[in-house]
């Protein structure tokens, strides 16, 4: 393979990998996802790529365009450590993975490109599910990267599984850049800033501010706004920002003041241009960002597969 490659994306939610895809030089030709609001702004952003609004575990994949390289994110949540107490629609979100196989074995693409969290290595049926795109002739490498050190500024470790119609595993060379800190997308000037010392406000949160002042000897700083997974204290501006998730957990500290991140600094920290069209709903936007993969890491993964014999 060499050039420009074209692309499907599955499970493609707002379109990081296929925003990724684009500043590789490649073609995405055809994408699909089961949420109407997910394929809405998908095909805004991506209006040259023909769109598929459906459930990728009954797709005939055999009315596929033909084309190089299949992106896939198949659900996460069932895999995350985050995952919660409802076990029966964490079952269901896993199968979403064997959606891949399915279209592997109608397609034939060249090079699979699946992301997920890591502990989808730890799935009882993982084994099962590498096993069969092997025998479709599929050679897998796994490789766990962390977006931070790949120009995001987020600290975001995730799974890039690299399938390749290869004797050996593919292993790709990313090298390290420098990290890129919160404070360069932090507005302080911007967002809706609310009184620290305020009726009603937490305790909680009242006390991760004041550690985090204590231990970071400053008062302009990152908390979780939702303690569970991040630590109790705070986070400096001077490092990347903690993984930006569906929802809106990330506040400043600025003095004796407060807000929640603004829906451009959380695309800001997922890498999405400035351009990219979002929900004016700062729920849905937040969401479909932080379901997402970082365009600039995806760039980079993409730009080394025209390495592959």
């Amino acid at each position: 393979m060499s050039g420009t490659f074209k692309c499907v994306d599955l499970f493609a939610g707002l379109g990081g990998q296929s925003t990724g895809a684009v500043m590789a030089g490649h073609q995405v030709i055809w994408a699909a996802n089961h949420w109407p609001v997910a394929v809405e702004y998908h095909a805004l952003n991506h209006p040259e790529t023909q769109h598929s609004c459906q459930d990728l575990q009954q797709a005939d994949f055999s009315q596929v365009p033909d084309h190089d390289v299949l992106l896939a994110s198949p659900c996460c949540q069932g895999h995350s450590k985050a995952k919660g107490k409802n076990q029966a629609r964490h079952d269901s979100s896993r199968s979403t993975a064997w959606a891949v196989v399915s279209a592997a074995e109608a397609c034939r693409p060249d090079v699979l490109l699946i992301e997920n969290v890591q502990e989808f290595m730890d799935w009882t049926l993982y084994p099962a599910w590498a096993d069969a795109l092997a025998r479709l002739g599929y050679t897998l490498s796994p490789h766990i990267l962390d977006a931070a050190d790949h120009g995001v500024a987020q600290n975001r470790v995730r799974l890039f599984m690299v399938g390749t119609r290869s004797k050996h595993p593919l292993q790709l060379n990313l090298e390290r850049e420098p990290q890129v800190t919160a404070r360069s997308i932090i507005n302080l000037d911007d967002g809706n800033w609310s009184p620290i010392q305020k009726p009603k406000r937490s305790q909680a949160t009242l006390a991760r501010i004041e550690r985090g002042r204590k231990e970071l000897g400053t008062d302009t700083f990152l908390i979780p706004y939702y303690g569970s997974g991040s630590g109790l204290t705070g986070r400096s501006l001077d490092r990347p920002i903690g993984t930006i998730t569906t929802i809106d957990r990330w506040a400043v500290v600025h003095g004796d003041r407060m807000r929640m991140l603004t829906v451009s600094e959380t695309r800001d920290f997922m890498s999405f241009p400035e351009a990219t069209k979002l929900p004016k709903q700062k729920r849905l936007a937040t969401h479909l960002l932080g379901n997402a993969v970082c365009p600039i890491l995806e760039r980079k993964i993409l730009k080394a597969l025209p390495l592959v014999a």
